[in-house]
């Protein structure tokens, strides 16, 4: 089952990249599915069954006029979320988060007297890394697999004195609760995390920016009441934990995705899968889209 998710998800990111790159060419749903070796049918129902959404229609919310509006009437947005009653039923997607920063002893000693557990779990976009401690989540790195596996390596650098124990079965229910919250409860997500203040302070500022929406850099450093929006970028671009401190959710102000750490299509899959989510909130009847024309 885990394989499969992690295969599919790499269909998906191909298709997105090739839907991305040549967008004004408008390719068909016929187009898309030979690029990824599946027929038409098959890809279609595999895309539906990914995100809740038809091609067509998740392309939508890649487009630069789209993010950039989302960026510009974010108060509006959440207005007239408000007045549609739409707070209470996507409350299952607001996972509460809180970050606990290590003191500055146990950072000096690098995780003496902490057991953290660590796993390998297939996720909606691809295989992912996970570590945590009875204090909470401290690492969730996505793995490519074209490239040399070494997350464990890294994340015993950074634990040095900590005893790091492969408990697949502990890491297991966080990620059902971060990737399927549907379907488990809502309790406080808590973060336990290395960092300087200032970088704290820009993760917990993203931590605040809701599912399924986005914000500029520019907006996250006027959050915290910064003007160095070069230094947000780089607090952004060296979080610990991705998705649950979710840096895909900032982009530019002109609406293009921007960098992310395990590549751009990601950010875009994972920014698109969001307002998926969101979108069969409001507007469930748009499912039932047959094609991409």
């Amino acid at each position: 089952m885990g394989r499969d998710l992690t295969v599919n998800y790499y269909r998906i990111e191909k298709a997105i990249n090739y839907i991305t790159t040549d967008f004004k060419q408008q390719p068909n749903l016929d187009e898309i599915a030979e690029k990824v070796h599946m027929s038409p049918f098959r890809f279609q129902r595999l895309f539906l069954d990914w995100v809740g959404l038809t091609p067509k229609k998740f392309v939508q919310y890649l487009t630069l006029q789209h993010l950039k509006q989302q960026i510009q009437h974010t108060s509006n947005v959440i207005e007239a979320a408000d007045l549609a009653g739409l707070s209470s039923q996507s409350r299952v997607y607001d996972l509460f988060v809180h970050i606990e920063g290590v003191s500055p002893q146990q950072f000096k000693s690098a995780g003496i007297d902490l057991e953290i557990w660590y796993g390998y779990h297939a996720t909606p976009f691809g295989m992912c890394f996970i570590a945590a401690t009875a204090r909470g989540v401290c690492e969730i790195r996505f793995v490519d697999e074209g490239r040399t596996r070494n997350e464990y390596e890294l994340f015993c650098g950074q634990w040095p004195f900590a005893r790091i124990v492969h408990r697949p079965d502990i890491t297991q229910p966080y990620i059902q609760k971060i990737f399927q919250p549907e379907k488990v409860n809502s309790d406080r997500l808590q973060l336990l995390v290395q960092g300087t203040d200032f970088q704290i302070k820009v993760w917990e500022a993203l931590v605040n920016i809701p599912f399924g929406q986005v914000r500029s850099y520019q907006q996250v450093a006027a959050h915290i009441g910064t003007h160095n929006i070069r230094a947000v970028a780089s607090a952004a671009g060296l979080n610990p934990i991705s998705y649950l401190i979710p840096c895909h959710r900032i982009i530019c102000k002109s609406g293009e995705v921007g960098d992310f750490q395990y590549g751009r299509v990601r950010k875009q899959a994972m920014i698109a899968w969001e307002m998926g989510k969101m979108a069969r909130i409001r507007l469930p009847q748009q499912d039932d889209e047959s094609s991409l024309q």
